[in-house]
């Protein structure tokens, strides 16, 4: 079965990760050898190469369900960092784990942030069994994102937001990038934030349909 999966992991970068120019070679790398399938259920371990979103949780106190993200625009997010492996990266929804084991291949250090309890301690026990010693996982707010171990090098928000908030971009580092989606659905965006002389301006870089993170709606102000 083991060889099976490393089958489906070639076929899913040659046929969803290339396809859509994804060139960079520590990140195709990282895709072809971390096991997808340890970051889903056993029940779906066969849908773990599928380019679709996987559904990993119904979410914790009311909160919008969490998928593990489809690998195309997965890719496409992470290859638009440009992470290099002296960056410390702070990975904001990290769910169960999988892009924080695919960053803990290209980068120095992960921090790897989640809201649900379960879904953190899946993260932690799965990146320990795979030796992921570069990561932390640590548990709270997503839109707080972890001042405690900030600046890095690189933040990634592991869902699509309405807007990025201001404690998120507080926390890079001078000449660090921020990517994120904003905008639900076919109206997303994909946005690559930099910071540099203490100043934060973001781009637009592709439109990008994902899941959203909970946490991050915008609170409306009551208009007569």
């Amino acid at each position: 079965m083991n060889a099976d999966f490393s089958e489906r992991r070639v076929k899913m970068v040659d046929g969803q990760i290339r396809t859509t120019d994804v060139t960079s070679a520590s990140l195709i790398e990282a895709m072809l050898s971390v096991p997808r399938e340890a970051f889903v259920g056993n029940g779906q371990r066969d849908l773990a190469y599928i380019d679709e979103d996987i559904r990993i949780s119904d979410g914790a106190n009311g909160s919008g369900a969490r998928y593990l993200m489809e690998p195309s625009p997965l890719a496409k997010l992470l290859q638009l960092a440009e992470i290099a492996n002296s960056d410390s990266v702070l990975d904001v929804g990290c769910g169960t784990g999988y892009s924080a084991a695919l960053l803990s291949r290209i980068a120095r250090s992960v921090v790897a942030l989640e809201s649900d309890p379960a879904l953190a301690e899946a993260a932690k026990t799965t990146l320990s069994t795979l030796g992921c010693q570069n990561v932390t996982v640590v548990t709270g707010s997503l839109p707080q994102g972890h001042a405690a171990k900030a600046p890095y090098n690189v933040i990634f928000i592991g869902g699509s937001v309405e807007e990025v908030p201001a404690a998120l971009l507080d926390q890079l580092a001078e000449d660090g990038r921020l990517v994120a989606v904003e905008g639900q659905g076919n109206s997303g965006v994909a946005r690559l934030f930099f910071k540099a002389g203490g100043v934060v301006t973001g781009r637009r870089a592709f439109n990008a349909a994902i899941k959203p993170l909970p946490g991050f709606e915008r609170i409306h102000a009551f208009e007569f």
